[in-house]
């Protein structure tokens, strides 16, 4: 039986749930593949992919518009970047799923969902792809549309999914109002898990993380600037990236919740007005303050 309270974490904590090491080559440390970014939005692929890669993912693939894959590419050279087909609207097309699914047989985690900016678009795209799919995923922001009205959509994938939705699309995927999600987004939080079997990141003033079985923790650490343009596409790659290294899924989460809230509340007191890549830059330094015994994080 859960414990009706969540688990603050805490650097103790962490430490004693220690993430896996980064030794070997760059294949050893998983290949992450990023699937999102309409015409409008290549930065949210591009911050997702590089936040992968910094916090220890070995490789790094990127499926976006075709529109904006060049400009991403040159962004971003450490990545292997695919154009995908997209419609009028800039909104990523159906035509692509194939080449998505295409290119996931070679990764170890797929993120879904970053800069994607049409409900309905979006669940048409990941309806043509994740029941496809036998790796680890995460599905961020409007990724979760695919789950509205199919809580059951990723059942597939027993412990192998990650969600990490704010509370509009928390409360989009449990087809109730933002207020009431609002007024208990622990609980929120634990029905999705249990109807999805997914572990779930929940983003709001505080975040919690649930496991399907109802095991909860919980973050208030950070600080108001996070709520940034960007900022959720940097925590959704630094989750992804350290599934890639072998973290679980709720291990992933409670340390990329952590890692995330301090980052914003070190660059709130050096540097006021600070922007997602700021948050980006220091995931690497944040993971090593808290891993290091007698760490003052």
């Amino acid at each position: 039986m859960p414990e009706a309270t969540p688990t603050p974490i805490k650097a103790e904590l962490l430490r004693s749930w220690s993430l896996p090491e980064q030794g070997g080559n760059k294949s050893d440390r998983g290949t992450v593949l990023v699937v999102g970014g309409a015409r409008q939005t290549p930065g949210a692929v591009l911050l997702a992919a590089e936040a992968a890669l910094r916090v220890g993912a070995g490789k790094v693939q990127v499926a976006t518009a075709s529109d904006t894959a060049s400009a991403v590419a040159v962004a971003l050279p450490e990545a292997f970047v695919q154009g995908l087909p997209v419609l009028h609207s800039g909104e990523l097309a159906v035509a692509g799923a194939d080449r998505v699914v295409e290119l996931a047989q070679g990764a170890d985690v797929v993120l879904l969902g970053s800069g994607l900016g049409d409900p309905e678009c979006a669940d048409l795209l990941l309806t043509q792809i994740v029941p496809r799919l036998d790796n680890l995923v995460v599905l961020d922001a409007l990724g979760t549309a695919f789950l509205t009205g199919r809580l059951d959509g990723v059942r597939h994938l027993a412990g192998r999914v990650l969600l990490t939705p704010n509370l509009t699309e928390t409360a989009a995927m449990l087809e109730r109002s933002e207020d009431e999600v609002g007024d208990d987004q622990l609980g929120a939080a634990r029905a999705v898990a249990e109807a999805t079997g997914a572990a779930v990141l929940s983003g709001g003033e505080v975040s919690y993380v649930v496991s399907p079985g109802g095991d909860a923790w919980s973050c208030d650490a950070g600080v108001p600037g996070l709520a940034t343009a960007g900022s959720g596409d940097v925590k959704a790659g630094l989750v992804t990236g350290l599934l890639a290294r072998g973290a679980t899924p709720e291990q992933a989460a409670a340390w990329g919740a952590w890692a995330h809230a301090r980052a914003g509340e070190r660059l709130s007191q050096e540097r006021p007005g600070f922007l997602a890549r700021d948050v980006m830059l220091e995931l690497p330094l944040e993971l090593r303050r808290t891993e290091e015994p007698g760490s003052s994080s």
